[in-house]
């Protein structure tokens, strides 16, 4: 048959296979491109007819010539279809697939079980491990706790920017100084930095006096600085945190001016009285001592100011007044600080009737008192309506919050003293949020609480009052305090940051603190410090002394002829670059702790619990559930002493010394029956167990943001 005659014939044959539905079958087909066809003459009954003669399909071969010279077994290369017309369905047999064969012949392949099965084997496969992953997913979200916040997981470091570094020599420290020094909080590992206050103001208190809350003060630099800081910062992956003074502002500042002059918008922006020269409108008494009026002859009435006279407190019960704070808060947030401290918040709003408030002292002659300890503040502090501003705060700053990886930070500053209820309302409620944390200052009375259960009472009365499932945190100075290791002595500076480092929730490093900087000695002469002109035994310039960078001029801090306030005398040895050649320096081990705080799970969000205290030692365990790793801190606050901890059946009978503040043989083996600690001695204990204290001793044990690990997977969840 000619080549003409055999494609015609396949066609025809073709077609009537798919008209008729046959179900074909093929076998000994070479895809090479030839058939062979045989036709033997059959009858009409039925008899078959085999296809033998070779038809060359040249759609398989790039080149005939290429095909004829390679040649090749015609056996290999004969298919056989048989057809049997007479049967109802035609057959049409092939062993194997070949390329290039028509759908129709495809199809008829895709339905023989050895070619379905596997293929629908795997798409179920495909489906039930889409399920089960989605399955794990959504379980692994659900039961994933939330992740530690940047102020949860960081130390807070806070500048005070007269004093931290000099960048123009003029002896004051100012915001490029501050960018010049970024890579001591990456040194240290901490990621979030308070800066006080660097408005524009006329410095009767250090820049607490606010002018313009929309500008830098030339003596910190420009706004081109600031921008130049944050962006730095930000940058390194570091937060800058702002101070916010609500309270009040400088008597330099327009509204003020305008208030005084009885100008129509803002005449209540203050709060004013009526008074005369030698009568205030009640007994009131400013925090800095004596009356906290002011008598203005312009208007012909009295101000009031809870600090300064040249601090006028602004009237909150005047919706215009929130309106214009609100938006300051809106400006720095645009700019993109991540959080705010809200500086003196109970001072916001006072009493509308103005009463005197009650003596301290009935018997006390009312012409002798003037100052603030004198009177209880049922008037002047804490009323209500505080909470809605802060709340209101909050909600803006939530706002601004709604940024992946931008959340906006907010801690209240309020020194409530005894009256851990007040401080503890900062928190907000279940429903509505308000500060992530109040400060909690009641460890700056370790000096008078120096000893084990001492230090575990100021402990506790934090995380006892705490409201369940909040944050706790740790101060043990400021701006306003002394230095604790002038207070306590230096050979408890590095045991205090133990401390500091080792509790749950997170701690508050004053500059300095982590060399073990001390109070300087200022004269009557020198003082700066506008509080310590009216009280010079009050005064706190000398914990505000410039920051101790190396032995060379002035510190490091500036190479001006004189530093605004002097050095402190030891400077040439307690200094950043001295200590960071040390590895048992306080900046050393105090760096340690902080990579270890962010390293280990038991230590930033696990349990902490009470074991020991005494006269010497005060003793805690920090766990988490599902873990075999866990930490023993022992910490010694007064004399030499040796601790039995036999009783504490959840501990392994022999401990692995991880770290210590007077030795440096660690991994030492320590005997739970006998641990010994020196004078001011901090230890870090590592051991294992299967054993968890918590669960038998509620009491004695605290957690915040809860949470059990997964080993098996690696990973914390819900518990």
């Amino acid at each position: 048959m000619d080549p003409v005659t055999s494609a015609t014939f396949y066609r025809v044959l073709f077609e009537r296979m798919i008209t008729r539905s046959q179900l074909i079958s093929a076998k000994d087909l070479e895809v090479d491109g030839c058939m062979f066809l045989d036709m033997s003459s059959g009858t009409a009954n039925g008899s078959s007819m085999e296809l033998g003669e070779c038809i060359q399909n040249t759609g398989f071969h790039e080149d005939d010539e290429t095909e004829d010279a390679v040649g090749g077994d015609e056996e290999n290369r004969t298919s056989t279809v048989k057809m049997s017309p007479g049967r109802e369905e035609d057959t049409y047999t092939q062993i194997k697939p070949y390329a290039g064969m028509p759908k129709e012949v495809l199809l008829l392949y895709s339905v023989q079980a050895r070619y379905r099965l596997p293929r629908e084997i795997l798409f179920w496969l495909t489906i039930v491990c889409t399920l089960a992953l989605v399955a794990l997913t959504i379980t692994v979200i659900v039961m994933s706790p939330r992740c530690l916040s940047w102020w949860q997981s960081s130390p807070v470091y806070q500048i005070y920017p007269r004093s931290f570094k000099d960048s123009d020599s003029d002896g004051i420290g100012d915001l490029k100084g501050i960018l010049d020094k970024l890579d001591h909080f990456q040194y240290l590992n901490i990621k979030a930095i308070w800066i006080s206050p660097f408005y524009k103001s006329p410095m009767k208190d250090f820049g607490y006096d606010v002018e313009d809350f929309r500008d830098i003060d030339p003596l910190f630099g420009s706004m081109q600085d600031f921008d130049d800081l944050l962006a730095a910062m930000h940058d390194k992956g570091l937060k800058l945190i702002m101070d916010f003074i609500p309270n009040h502002t400088s008597d330099t500042h327009q509204w003020f001016n305008l208030s005084s002059s009885g100008h129509a918008q803002y005449k209540d922006y203050y709060i004013w009285a009526n008074c005369n020269t030698t009568h205030a409108p009640n007994n009131w008494v400013s925090v800095f001592g004596n009356s906290s009026w002011t008598y203005v002859e312009e208007r012909q009435q009295c101000y009031y100011h809870q600090f300064l006279k040249e601090q006028p407190d602004l009237n909150f019960r005047n919706p215009h007044v929130r309106r214009e704070m609100t938006e300051i808060v809106r400006f720095w947030l645009e700019k993109g600080v991540d959080g705010f401290r809200m500086d003196a918040v109970k001072h916001i709003l006072e009493a509308k009737h103005l009463r005197d408030e009650p003596q301290v002292d009935p018997q006390q002659d009312p012409d002798t008192i003037d100052t603030e300890f004198e009177l209880h503040h049922d008037y002047t502090t804490t009323q209500l309506g505080l909470h809605d501003i802060l709340q209101a705060w909050r909600g803006e700053m939530d706002v601004y919050s709604r940024e992946p990886g931008r959340y906006r930070f907010m801690v209240a500053e309020s020194y409530d003293y005894e009256e851990t209820d007040k401080t503890m309302m900062y928190y907000g409620t279940p429903y509505v949020k308000e500060s992530d944390f109040p400060f909690n200052f009641y460890l700056m009375d370790l000096p008078t609480n120096l000893t084990g259960t001492g230090a575990q009472g100021l402990v506790n009365l934090w995380m006892a009052n705490m409201p369940v499932g909040k944050w706790p945190n740790w101060v043990v100075g400021n701006h306003d305090k002394p230095r604790i290791s002038s207070s306590v002595g230096q050979e408890y500076i590095k045991v205090i940051n133990m401390l500091l480092l080792t509790l749950p929730g997170t701690p508050t490093t004053y500059y300095g603190e982590e060399i073990g900087m001390m109070n300087i000695n200022v004269t009557i002469d020198e003082i700066q410090d506008p509080f310590g002109k009216f009280n010079p035994n009050a005064s706190r310039d000398p914990q505000r002394s410039p920051m101790q960078w190396s032995d060379g001029t002035n510190s490091g801090f500036s190479d001006a002829n004189h530093t605004w306030l002097p050095l402190h005398p030891h400077h040439t040895t307690v200094n950043v670059e001295a200590q960071q050649k040390d590895s048992g320096s306080v900046l050393s081990q105090y760096r340690a702790l902080s990579l270890l705080r962010q390293a280990q799970l038991p230590l930033h969000r696990g349990w902490m619990c009470y074991i020991w205290s005494d006269a010497d030692v005060f003793a805690f365990l920090r766990e988490i559930d599902g873990l075999d790793k866990a930490f023993l801190v022992v910490l010694n606050f007064g004399a030499d002493s040796v601790i039995n901890l036999s009783a504490i059946t959840e501990l392994p009978e022999q401990l692995t010394l991880h770290m210590s503040t007077k030795q440096e043989n660690y991994g030492m083996p320590v005997i739970k029956s006998s641990i010994a600690t020196a004078r001011g001695e901090g230890l870090l204990l590592e051991y294992s167990t299967h054993m968890r204290f918590n669960p038998g001793h509620a009491s004695q044990c605290f957690v915040s943001e809860k949470a059990c690990y997964l080993g098996v997977l690696d990973i914390l969840y819900k518990c």
